[in-house]
């Protein structure tokens, strides 16, 4: 006799574990399958996010950053450090010890939870049955009243440089280099490709990112991109945008990348490391049987409504396998979503409103609409800004550069977006999409005391600018 369940959840990333959880808390007997191994062969949960992504690239930021502040940095402090050096060996343990932490607790989680935990690949078949081939066993079919397909992305991998994971690597294979490479090349400039390039470069890699698109950042404020890009290129980041890369060639241990630049002229260059960071996909390589019913859409992910909805009753998709940013607190959210949902409850997302951020140094982030997408929506907007460059706190910490930009709807002053590039831009930035999710105003922001000093201020400021009010920087209000 086949088992049964409430829920079955393909896939435990941050979409899947967190459905299975909550799943479970609302008393839904609930199964998450995953296949995912770690480098020693062991089962894992937790994704890409936790295992190859998210987790283990911010340990290396944290940890890439904090030897620049040693080595460059805290001389203004009056702090002397003499000679300082790297243990590549030690910083790539401590990632892994750190993502061995956070997936073991996704295993104590379930546990705790009453989720059945089953190592293997899941294969969604008609009317909700689900095969599932296990690491180690026979092949089964499962029974489920409600399947939700949680199988994340993986990375785009390019005729023109193929990996072959020693001198040409994807993401993944960035996060395992056991030396510093002398001559770093990456291609893509988007949120993986900086935060990569950043940690090496840091370690005293020559990097270059060869970005295809003309403009940086596309995606962001523009005018939020142009100060990142001039803050990437001071700290020796050599970015390249217009340039297609068109071939590479392997000789021995490094790598000759051919690319054209703007002008359509074919240029050479030499690496001794290569990412290929161009984007992901979502990943349904054998989760569908041919008459499961659930179809995907012309760019490969899986067709749903708003409420994570496929077009088979009882089959649901979340996270980076479907429509929106392929972001882990997106996806974990839709979880939550389609687990209450099941329960007989009615929950929302708010899709305007989910932030987005680059762990660069400064940090990127932002929440709600750019300037660009405000304009031309033809609304009247005001735009406020604030420099960190006038917050005492941002002075004291040495961390002095960077902006905050707010823009309100300029009748009736609601917040339409906020872009921040500075000193823990994120947390920044989460103050504003609380505050957009209440419908708050610019001139709400404004009238809220700020501790002083705190970072928190320069969003205060900021909110006073869109209407002509900051009080520590000449008001650079515009009106759109």
């Amino acid at each position: 006799m086949s088992k049964k369940f409430d829920v079955v959840v393909i896939g435990a990333g941050p979409a899947g574990y967190v459905a299975a959880i909550r799943a479970a808390q609302l008393g839904l007997k609930t199964a998450c399958i995953d296949k995912m191994v770690d480098k020693s062969g062991k089962p894992t949960l937790g994704g890409t996010c936790l295992n190859v992504g998210c987790i283990p690239s911010k340990a290396l930021l944290d940890s890439s950053w904090k030897y620049h502040e040693a080595k460059d940095a805290f001389d203004i402090h009056g702090i002397s450090t003499g000679d300082v050096s790297m243990n590549v060996d030690t910083m790539i343990g401590r990632k892994d010890q750190i993502v061995k932490n956070l997936t073991g607790g996704v295993g104590a989680l379930f546990k705790a939870n009453g989720v059945e935990s089953l190592k293997g690949k899941g294969k969604l078949l008609a009317n909700k049955q689900v095969e599932f081939t296990p690491l180690e066993g026979e092949v089964e079919t499962i029974d489920a009243e409600h399947v939700l397909l949680c199988t994340g992305s993986s990375p785009i991998n390019i005729p023109v440089a193929p990996i072959d994971n020693d001198v040409i690597v994807d993401s993944t294979g960035a996060l395992e280099f056991t030396e510093v490479p002398k001559r770093l090349g990456v291609i893509g400039a988007g949120v993986i490709g900086l935060e990569l390039g950043s940690v090496w470069a840091r370690l005293g890699s020559e990097v270059v990112c060869l970005e295809a698109q003309e403009n940086f950042l596309f995606m962001m404020d523009q005018q939020i991109a142009k100060e990142a890009k001039k803050t990437f290129t001071s700290q020796g980041i050599d970015i390249r945008l217009g340039a297609r890369v068109t071939g590479s060639k392997l000789n021995g241990k490094e790598v000759e990348v051919t690319y054209e630049n703007t002008k359509g002229e074919s240029e050479n260059i030499v690496f001794d490391k290569l990412i290929v960071c161009v984007g992901r996909r979502p990943y349904t390589d054998g989760l569908l049987s041919e008459d499961s019913g659930v179809q995907l859409d012309e760019r490969g992910f899986i067709y749903v409504n708003e409420h994570c909805e496929t077009g088979v009753p009882g089959v649901y998709a979340c996270g980076d396998v479907v429509r929106g940013p392929m972001l882990a607190h997106k996806g974990s959210e839709e979880g939550v979503m389609v687990a209450e949902r099941i329960a007989g409850q009615k929950p929302e997302i708010n899709y305007d409103i989910i932030p987005s951020v680059i762990y660069t140094h400064p940090e990127i982030a932002a929440v709600g609409q750019t300037e660009e997408q405000v304009k031309s929506s033809g609304i009247d907007y005001n735009v406020g800004l604030f420099p960190f460059a006038a917050s005492g706190r941002a002075m004291a910490a040495n961390e002095a550069k960077g902006t905050v930009k707010m823009i309100a709807d300029a009748k009736t002053d609601r917040i339409l977006g906020c872009h921040i590039i500075g000193p823990s831009a994120a947390d920044l930035t989460q103050q504003i999409a609380i505050a957009m999710e209440f419908g708050a105003t610019a001139e709400d922001i404004g009238m809220i005391v700020a501790s002083h000093p705190t970072l928190s201020e320069t969003i205060k400021e900021a909110a006073l600018a869109v209407n002509g009010h900051a009080i520590h920087v000449a008001n650079r209000k515009r009106r759109k």
